[in-house]
């Protein structure tokens, strides 16, 4: 005879208290229909961490926070940012789904920018006020301060090298906004800072910190250096036309103060999704 959760709380919770209400028994049912074979069961995940895991229906996306999470040692509150700020879909975004798995299962290796690095980046964590006037060192010493989690927003294996990089050019002196080297990628980052939208001389100007990298510091057998404008929007168009053509050295990222909702996540899908047919429509 079939006993529902309610009826089976009120028998057993009096003898063995609270653990038992209505609604840990339907947890622990959701959790037993989520993941029925007990191997399958992570022992280094605690309570709080599959709560959060079985209300993702999608299965290929639960998939891959729990191996996400598990093979990046997050914390709770690390695995709560990751979902609110829609990691999954936003890899998806320049992604294919099976690509994004064999990455998070380890069964190949990233072998361009694009499979690691999510755009649009989401740096809520910063603090910073919804102020489009604040200068680019702000945003830069916001970033610094925050390192550990801009590094977990910008993707796997990130080490920071510098900031604010002095290199010089003849008579010349430049400063590289920041320096990290990525150990799955083999190839330094070098990102520069722009709170406006991305112009054909920002882009050269990122050329050439790239280039200045490639010929100077980047060894015989890594890969070669991936520069990244950090901007307040971006403009594909000029990216584009402003490269080489099939670069992929060269990206850009609007970066979002504020987490984006899973509503205006699937918008920009579907729009990219769509973009991307018109193009090749044209060609």
């Amino acid at each position: 005879m079939f006993v529902g959760a309610k009826n089976l709380s009120k028998v057993i919770e009096p003898e063995f208290g609270s653990g038992f209400s209505t609604r840990q028994l339907e947890r622990a049912r959701q959790f037993y229909r989520t993941y029925p074979i007990a191997t399958a069961v992570r022992t280094q995940f605690n309570w709080s961490q599959y709560k959060m895991l079985m209300q993702i229906d999608n299965e290929d996306k639960r998939e891959y926070y729990e191996l996400e999470a598990a093979n990046n040692g997050w914390t709770g509150r690390e695995l709560e940012r990751q979902i609110n700020s829609g990691l999954y879909e936003r890899l998806l975004l320049s992604n294919d789904k099976k690509a994004v798995l064999e990455v998070a299962r380890k069964q190949r290796m990233p072998e361009q920018p694009a499979e690691i690095i999510k755009d649009p980046m989401v740096l809520e964590f910063l603090g910073l006020k919804r102020d489009a006037t604040y200068y680019e060192k702000d945003l830069e010493s916001a970033l610094i301060t925050n390192l550990q989690l801009f590094l977990l927003e910008l993707g796997n294996g990130f080490s920071f090298i510098a900031r604010q990089k002095r290199i010089l050019l003849e008579d010349d002196e430049f400063f590289i906004d920041l320096v990290f080297y990525n150990r799955l990628l083999r190839s330094f980052v070098i990102i520069e800072i722009k709170t406006h939208k991305i112009t054909h001389a920002d882009i050269g100007q990122l050329q050439m910190y790239v280039n200045y990298y490639d010929r100077n510091e980047k060894l015989p057998d890594e890969n070669p250096t991936i520069g990244i404008l950090l901007c307040a929007d971006k403009n594909n168009a000029v990216v584009k036309y402003s490269l080489p053509e099939n670069d992929k050295a060269i990206m850009a990222s609007k970066y979002q103060l504020y987490l984006p909702t899973e509503k205006q996540l699937l918008t920009e899908l579907k729009r990219e999704i769509e973009d991307s047919k018109q193009e090749g429509k044209s060609e």
